[in-house]
């Protein structure tokens, strides 16, 4: 097994975007592109276990930091840069997850060999989820995509928020919300809402993933808290093909930062299983 970690690559506003790809010699493999959620990256978890393990099955795999995750080049597992962190929504998300596909489909891409763009597929955890939906929706790259802890509505962090709060956000500019992992005061400017007001209809997860033909697996924990298991429901019941996985697990399936274990917890290692096989009877079995 290849693996080059930290690969730079440019998403919105031409930020940079820290990016790993994990690939096997021989034969161009179809492609896995994993989506982080919120407050997540690219290595939280020890997400190299899991990248490990769809390589060992016969695929290519890719995950990144997004460009305004908080992360940075020099320091991707931290959230050093919370002036970038205020900055993010929806819209850098897709463009930047829009990037990669690129990147993987491009003729100039020195790992070309070992990528068949023709069998590209998209994974996405809890808000990640949902930006990997909406450009499965709109990109034809996408061969199938498999959803873990999805959100069902653009509206992270703010869904639950009531209207007081909602005034006071618009009327600062600011809100702060605590990250009990590091104890930072993270920054959510106000154009997060307005983003997603002025792409209301572009964002409307119910029409994308009512909209998709290609293979949906949806995964999700029972005891989900962050986002509530049925969401899950909501989203396999407004897709035309969808498949639900469910187990009896949180919102990470278990998994905490950082994971010091050379293996996954058993929730997580269901999920991953559920994925490859899902993945390789939509994909691998079309091109071997």
């Amino acid at each position: 097994m290849e693996i080059v970690k930290n690969i730079l690559l440019h998403g919105s506003g031409g930020r940079p975007m820290a990016t790993d790809l994990f690939y096997l010699r021989g034969d161009k493999r179809p492609v896995i592109i994993y989506m982080h959620g919120f407050n997540g990256f690219k290595d939280w978890g020890n997400f190299d276990l899991i990248a490990r393990q769809f390589t060992n099955e016969g695929f290519t795999f890719i995950k990144f930091n997004s460009s305004h995750n908080g992360t940075t080049y020099a320091n991707p597992e931290e959230f050093d840069d919370l002036d970038a962190y205020s900055q993010n929504n929806y819209s850098k998300e897709l463009f930047d997850l829009g990037v990669i596909v690129d990147w993987v489909s491009s003729e100039e891409n020195p790992y070309k060999d070992f990528i068949d763009n023709r069998n590209i597929c998209l994974i996405g955890h809890s808000r990640g989820g949902g930006v990997a939906i909406l450009h499965a929706a709109k990109d034809k790259r996408i061969k199938a995509l498999a959803t873990w802890a999805s959100v069902s509505e653009c509206k992270t962090p703010w869904g639950n928020w009531d209207d007081e709060k909602l005034s006071e956000w618009k009327k600062s500019g600011t809100v702060h919300i605590l990250n009990s992992r590091t104890k930072q005061q993270m920054p959510l400017n106000y154009q997060l809402f307005l983003d997603y007001v002025e792409n209301a209809e572009a964002f409307n997860l119910a029409a994308a993933i009512g909209s998709l033909t290609i293979p949906v697996l949806v995964c999700h924990g029972t005891k989900d808290e962050a986002v509530p298991v049925d969401k899950a429901h909501q989203l396999k019941n407004g897709s035309k093909n969808a498949k639900l996985f469910l187990v009896e697990s949180d919102h990470v399936f278990g998994r905490k930062h950082p994971w010091e274990s050379d293996h996954l917890p058993g929730a997580m290692q269901a999920v991953v299983n559920e994925t490859i096989a899902f993945f390789k009877l939509h994909l691998y079995n079309k091109t071997h």
